[in-house]
């Protein structure tokens, strides 16, 4: 819809030496500290959930298999629906109300699951966290309603990296917890904790300078939301750049292991070399993420978009030929530094495109291009793994990302206004 990115492309104009907080610098740091704990904490158990299938009822090696992989998608999948009401609501009262809720929902599940007497409870937990979730793409919100216009890829991408280290450091810290308990359900208590520790933190040290719109004039809805995405070439590209960039990282995951083992043969050290291969990718997001999203406010969101994407694309292709375990790892992490690019580039050009007022709703529905990416990815990397083999996992993935580049490349302008300013 023309309306809405000209609508966005006016209002970040106007707004740009007056539209973002005093203190948008110290919110900005809180937001980063806040992201790392809470995605810290969430993937904790990450490690654990299969462990304690067992203690739940689960005691086939099938049922096991099934009900892991079960738990692991269905709190996204659930999230990729709520995350635009969510999103509606944080533009109509405010984004830090919306960050407190969702950590409030996400802490209370979290005890739930370790309480749970039955797989059918812990699912039950996992669904709801799912439905009243929704802490990133608050975050994301609250944060590019905050900062200067010209700083959005700067401060999305310190906010990635957050939430990028926090996953890397949350499974190691679940998985030496539930060694030093000798539980697998203390741990979900621990992270309950930790959970509303970082509430208490938002709460305290996050400001947010909110303007309550008068009416809903002022906002678009979610219908119109929906509509005006849909509608829009540029906006409508950007969704599927969120969403490949998850699908490209989630889709080889189930297979890391399998195709390491595959190269280095039933070696003692086999676990400890998959696990490198499979984390190396997340540091070098952690590297790439803050200065390609500190590049794009500079050089142009469309150019890193497409620099990320083609990269993406030559450093995955590679892979599926690979029988070296070295190279296999260097290609891993090379292709880390471009995947970390995509996502606070694109969401960064999405809040170009957005007025402040509307961020919400809009990254709600970005929101949902990611989770679906992550509930998505490893399904459908595990049947092409069952049904044509590891390598065409990799080829199939390469294959996504270079039909992303070419429709980023004829359906996403540059914003003119970032050399402008």
């Amino acid at each position: 819809m023309a309306e809405l990115e000209a609508g966005g492309s006016s209002a970040a104009a106007a707004d740009e030496e007056s539209g973002y907080a005093a203190q948008w610098q110290s919110t900005l740091w809180a937001m980063v500290a806040a992201q790392f704990v809470m995605t810290m904490a969430f993937s904790m158990l990450t490690p654990i959930m299969p462990l304690l299938l067992p203690d739940l009822g689960v005691q086939t090696a099938g049922g096991i298999d099934i009900w892991a992989g079960i738990l692991s998608g269905i709190t996204s999948f659930v999230a990729a629906f709520a995350s635009p009401v969510w999103g509606r609501i944080a533009d109509r009262h405010g984004r830090k109300l919306m960050l407190i809720r969702a950590s409030l929902a996400i802490g209370f599940f979290t005890a739930l699951m370790g309480l749970s007497a039955n797989v059918w409870q812990f699912f039950a937990a996992r669904t709801l966290m799912g439905v009243f979730a929704g802490f990133s793409s608050t975050a994301i919100a609250l944060v590019a309603s905050q900062v200067p216009e010209s700083r959005l890829g700067y401060s999305l991408g310190w906010l990635s990296t957050g939430q990028l280290v926090g996953s890397l450091v949350g499974p190691i810290m679940g998985g030496g917890l539930a060694d030093l308990t000798n539980s697998y359900r203390v741990p979900f208590y621990i992270t309950a904790a930790i959970i509303f520790a970082s509430l208490a933190f938002v709460w305290f040290c996050v400001r947010e300078e909110f303007v309550r719109p008068q009416s809903s004039k002022g906002n678009r809805s979610i219908a119109a939301g929906l509509l005006a995405l849909v509608r829009s070439p540029t906006l409508l590209a950007l969704f599927f750049v969120l969403l490949m960039a998850q699908f490209g990282v989630r889709t080889v995951q189930p297979i890391v292991t399998l195709y390491v083992k595959e190269m280095v043969g039933d070696v003692p050290n086999v676990a400890t070399l998959a696990g490198i291969a499979f984390s190396i990718t997340g540091v070098a997001n952690v590297i790439s993420a803050p200065f390609l999203g500190n590049r794009s406010d500079r050089i142009g969101y469309r150019r890193v978009l497409l620099i990320s994407l083609l990269g993406s694309t030559l450093t995955t292709l590679p892979q599926a030929f690979t029988d070296n375990y070295w190279l296999f790892t260097l290609q891993r992490f090379a292709v880390g530094l471009f995947i970390g690019g995509l996502l606070p580039t694109a969401n960064a050009l999405v809040g170009r495109l957005v007025p402040r007022s509307d961020r919400g709703t809009i990254y709600g529905m970005t929101s949902s291009a990611m989770f679906m990416g992550n509930s998505l990815g490893p399904l459908l990397g595990g049947f092409i793994a069952a049904g044509f083999g590891l390598h065409w996992v990799f080829l199939m993935t390469g294959l996504v990302l270079a039909l992303n580049l070419v429709w980023v490349y004829y359906r996403v302008p540059e914003y003119q206004a970032a050399h402008s300013e």
